[in-house]
């Protein structure tokens, strides 16, 4: 393994508690995660605050919109120090082309490496019954590889899948395409937010490049101490 796989999802509105967090883990994990309860709290602001920490930041704030709105709030994001941004597949080819053009302009912008665009394929909150709901009828493998398949011929970067979903795709997709994977929980922790779960050794051998924890390093006792276990574990 070349580099560290954990991105710790810093889910809290409260800045002070983020900052915290994101010193205690810091050294521990790849990068951190914040989305969208953080971001309209704190906004931009808030995301320099914790940059400066110098953790790498994905900014997981799940774009679906008209094309040129979506490449409008990706533009945007160029004050903002992240390697990592997702979109929704299904917004559909046009949305993630112009996703992905938006990144590179960003980089021009910048000067630095374009933010990797990630699309998430469907929420791991969601099963079959859920799919059935919203009027999708096919197999959730279908459908999670439907839209991989339409996040590539877009040319994005990778996709969001759960740990299930991971054999599937790289097979579809290849060794290059960039599986970012929550759902993971280490051995005993809770899993009542998420339906489609595994531990972060088994997505990994699975073939995840990253693996998105959130509670049970955020939530444990002693967040830097959690953070360092999963993070042995995984080169042991």
């Amino acid at each position: 393994m070349t580099h560290n796989p954990i991105i710790c999802a810093i889910d809290t509105p409260e800045i002070e508690r983020a900052h915290a967090l994101t010193e205690a883990v810091r050294g521990h994990v790849g990068a951190i995660k914040l989305g969208l309860e953080f971001f309209t709290a704190n906004g931009a602001a808030g995301v320099h605050q914790l940059t400066h920490l110098g953790v790498p930041v994905f900014l997981d704030l799940k774009f679906h919109d008209i094309p040129n709105t979506v490449a409008k709030a990706i533009e945007a994001t160029a004050g903002i120090d992240t390697f990592m941004m997702t979109v929704h597949t299904g917004g559909g080819q046009t949305m993630l082309r112009r996703a992905i053009e938006a990144s590179m302009r960003v980089a021009e912008t910048t000067g630095k490496e374009r933010p990797m665009i990630i699309g998430v394929t469907v929420l791991t909150s969601m099963d079959q019954d859920d799919l059935m709901m919203i009027g999708v009828r096919d197999k959730l493998d279908d459908q999670v590889k439907r839209m991989a398949d339409l996040a590539q011929s877009a040319g994005l970067d990778g996709v969001v899948c759960s740990p299930y979903e991971i054999s599937l795709i790289r097979k579809a997709c290849g060794a290059d395409f960039t599986l970012v994977v929550p759902g993971v929980r280490p051995a005993g922790s809770s899993t009542d937010d998420q339906k489609r779960i595994m531990t972060p050794e088994e997505a990994l051998e699975r073939g995840a490049d990253y693996l998105v924890i959130g509670r049970p390093i955020t939530g444990a006792p002693d967040s830097r101490e959690a953070a360092k276990t999963i993070a042995t574990s995984l080169v042991s």
